[in-house]
């Protein structure tokens, strides 16, 4: 590997890292900022939607903008856009100032991830090996990490504006530090201006339609597992996290070894396994019931889970680079796939409480054991790329 290449794909790792650092460390704080604006659980919850509305809102933007002008220097203006967006939301003057800061975060972090998802794809071209899958799981770690620190700092009394600063000032020196490393903007820099563009195909809308499947299952199983684990088995506080740990660790594991994985037999194989092992995991763990069940099963779908999304956004980059250049430009392919994909986590976790209030949340999550068992079909497409 030569030394761009391994310079490029640390920059690459960093900010996926970054990415789901910022997430981590937000989410770790949301009960106080549920404190500190003295807002009700369906306040804060419809505040929170400001940013999904961001986020969507991003998404097209940001890959039309990494196509016209490369992602390098995208991600270093989305980095330092989440730096400020971090002290904003962290200021908290005022209920409809955090519906402000929370939309403009939600652009900063979606930005970001196209951007960097756009890079990564280079990377892994370059590389001529699988990388996707990793990049996902320096996520995972980052995310993880973010939301113990977090913890630590609210325990610690750090009010969220100090937080943030500290975020800020960290996040602003690795993009001025990391910019260099990347890529030129020439490497995926595309330009679609000298004639109309053909229609973007239909297959990146079936692979987002996919990540869409694992994104609801992934969505529900961190916010229900809790629930779940109290409501049904009697939990108590501790144990009833314990769930959605077991989860997140399965998914750093799995997208660590989904590249090799991916290599070794193809990424239709895995995909079609992982949505057997997922599926499988929940239906065997809530029919049988219990807190060890339940672990069990969450462990299972969380390794069943973690390749998906990072699979089909590498089919995504390979196809729009190989079977439809001229087309569609990588970041944008990405950029659909995601926003499709992405919308996931937004009705996940509310479909599946709107249908526990008419039948118990234990039979409910049938659905999301559902869902995975569709992601065989995904298979298909992913062996496309």
């Amino acid at each position: 590997m030569d030394l761009a290449l391994r310079r490029a794909r640390l920059a690459v790792t960093i900010t996926f890292i970054v990415n789901g650092f910022a997430a981590g460390t937000f989410v770790a704080r949301i009960p106080d900022f549920k404190r500190i604006l003295e807002v009700s659980n369906g306040t804060l919850g419809s505040s929170l939607l400001f940013v999904s509305i961001g986020v969507f809102i991003a998404l097209r933007p940001a890959g039309k903008n990494a196509a016209k002008y490369g992602s390098q220097p995208i991600i270093f203006w989305a980095t330092i856009a989440l730096s400020v967006a971090c002290v904003l939301v962290g200021l908290l003057l005022s209920l409809q100032w955090f519906w402000f800061s929370l939309f403009l975060f939600g652009v900063a972090m979606a930005t970001q991830d196209v951007a960097m998802n756009a890079h990564a794809v280079v990377v892994e071209q370059r590389a001529g090996k699988r990388l996707m899958s990793t990049f996902h799981g320096m996520f995972s770690v980052g995310t993880l990490i973010g939301g113990i620190l977090g913890g630590i700092f609210s325990q610690w009394k750090v009010t969220p504006l100090q937080q943030a600063l500290a975020l800020a000032v960290i996040f602003f020196i690795i993009a001025i530090a990391v910019k260099p490393l990347f890529f030129p903007a020439d490497a995926d820099k595309h330009d679609f201006s000298s004639g109309p563009r053909a229609k973007h195909p239909f297959i990146f809308w079936i692979l987002g339609f996919f990540g869409l499947f694992a994104a609801i299952s992934e969505g529900a199983a961190g916010d229900w597992g809790g629930v779940l684990a109290r409501d049904a088995f009697s939990a108590t506080p501790f144990v009833s996290t314990l769930p959605y740990i077991v989860f997140c660790s399965a998914m750093i594991i799995g997208r660590f070894s989904g590249d090799y994985l991916a290599h070794r037999f193809g990424a239709s194989l895995v995909i079609a396994s992982g949505g057997i092992i997922s599926g499988t995991g929940l239906t065997v763990g809530l029919i049988v019931g219990g807190i060890p069940a339940i672990m069990v099963s969450w462990f299972l779908l969380g390794i069943g889970l973690s390749v998906v999304i990072p699979l089909m956004f590498s089919a995504a980059g390979t196809l729009a680079t190989k079977k439809y250049a001229g087309i569609i430009a990588p970041s944008e392919a990405v950029a659909k796939v995601s926003g499709v994909s992405y919308f996931g986590f937004v009705i996940g976790p509310p479909l599946i409480g709107f249908i526990a209030d008419a039948i118990e949340l234990r039979w409910t999550l049938f659905l999301i054991a559902a869902f995975s068992y569709l992601l065989i079909f995904a298979s298909r497409y992913a062996r496309e790329a």
